[in-house]
């Protein structure tokens, strides 16, 4: 697991709504907030419309935050006639509101309120917390009127056109690098913009169990390369020694494999526990110790033992890369059907019962090829196939997590510097 981070930060979110309104930057600011306080950061989210859509998450809800507020729209109906001044009652108002409401808060997370013209006093009062140096503001830009032809003219003139004008004191994060060549040349260049780009959360997607939750993050399955589940009890017709030997292959070809072995000992033939330590004894000769995962005898950093009832084999299914059987007998091979029904390639034996389920539609090894022979055939195998490959992408480059690790933390660490906690900062009022 990785190490923790070592300063938690006091977190608020912004954008004009959040959930249950239903939207793109909605969910995405839904995501961040449950990301943050995964991470044990303290959050709490600010917006104009929506309500309490978490348990565990502050929510402050503020009708001047919005895009439909009446006094906003306005405002913004006398700046088309020509009064600018309409606008300045209203960012006093949220300027002295967030002065008060973000007290003690390391930094302010703003989504597409400085880059869209719903609410011009916000972005006003937003900008002039920014210069004054009163708390760090990261804007998180989604989305900009002037990247699509037609936009209306009156949004190149004042002060409409604030939202084409970056802000110096301000740090702008970009969800992709098209985006970011946009706006590059919309900024003319002017501020250092960073791209970090919208992911997913495989834990709530997939509505995993909250041991299989665990089980992850403890071993930080979401950042291996390659993971092979072998959901079999430890029996030696299961052929476990052949699944690790082909794990070592795999990362002597170059792929840093890690092997999920679901079985739990079987309660008819109690010498399976000698079986599984000869498994183990061949995992750590061969150096792979950590890469091989048996569940029967897994144990939480708590010291707690996983309980082999609580396994949840779909779960390991839906966060592997293939299944992998090398049974050396069976009567039949109810696994394949499992993966068939989540569309998670199969890697098996040639043995007759895997034969008659899968034919051609899994990739078959006879049981006399060697673990290398085998390892360069799922590579081969794994090597065609586009949805694996693209299932690969999301999990390295799009799970909030990993995103987290490698964007998002040394980006607040950044910008907040570290000599700057919510003990001894906050507003200079």
């Amino acid at each position: 697991m990785r190490g923790s981070t070592l300063m938690k930060y006091n977190v608020a979110l912004l954008h004009y709504s959040c959930p249950p309104v239903v939207g793109g930057v909605e969910e995405i600011m839904r995501q961040h907030a449950s990301l943050l306080s995964r991470h044990y950061h303290n959050v709490k989210v600010f917006a104009g419309d929506g309500g309490i859509f978490s348990d565990t998450i502050d929510i402050e809800i503020n009708p001047l935050l919005g895009s439909h507020n009446q006094k906003i729209l306005e405002a913004h109906q006398k700046c088309m006639e020509g009064n600018s001044e309409a606008l300045e009652p209203l960012v006093r108002n949220l300027y002295d509101y967030f002065t008060d409401a973000l007290k003690g808060f390391d930094v302010l997370i703003a989504h597409n309120v400085l880059t869209m013209p719903y609410n011009l006093p916000l972005c006003g009062a937003l900008h002039q917390i920014a210069r004054e140096g009163l708390l760090p503001i990261i804007s998180w830009n989604h989305d900009s009127p002037y990247f699509y032809p037609g936009y209306p003219s009156h949004l190149d003139s004042t002060p409409w056109n604030i939202l084409k004008q970056a802000g110096k004191d301000i740090h702008y994060v970009i969800i992709s690098e098209s985006r970011k060549q946009l706006f590059d040349r919309l900024y003319g260049g002017a501020n250092q913009l960073f791209v970090i780009p919208n992911g997913i959360d495989p834990i709530q997607f997939f509505r995993l169990d909250p041991i299989t939750v665990r089980l992850i993050q403890e071993q930080d399955l979401f950042e291996a390369q390659f993971l092979m589940v072998q959901p079999s009890r430890l029996h030696w017709r299961k052929n476990m020694e052949l699944s690790i030997r082909v794990t070592r292959c795999l990362h002597d070809l170059g792929l840093r494999a890690r092997l999920l072995i679901t079985g739990a000992h079987d309660p008819h033939e109690p010498k399976t526990l000698n079986y599984y330590r000869e498994l183990r004894r061949l995992a750590s000769d061969l150096g792979i110790q950590n890469d091989v995962l048996i569940m029967a005898e897994h144990t939480f950093e708590s010291g707690e033992r996983l309980s082999a009832d609580r396994i949840i084999i779909r779960d390991l299914y839906l966060i592997s890369d293939i299944l992998f059987l090398p049974s050396q007998q069976e009567g039949f091979g109810i696994p394949l059907l499992e993966s068939g029904m989540i569309k998670l390639p199969v890697v098996c034996s040639d043995i007759p019962p895997f034969v008659e389920i899968g034919g051609d539609d899994v990739c078959l090894f006879d049981l006399s090829e060697t673990p290398e022979q085998i390892a360069q055939k799922i590579l081969d195998f794994v090597g065609t196939l586009k949805p694996h490959r693209m299932f690969r992408k999301v999990i390295k480059n799009h799970v909030w997590d990993n995103i987290y690790h490698e964007k998002l933390l040394p980006l607040l660490q950044n910008v907040i510097g570290p000599n700057r906690t919510s003990k001894d900062w906050a507003f200079r009022l």
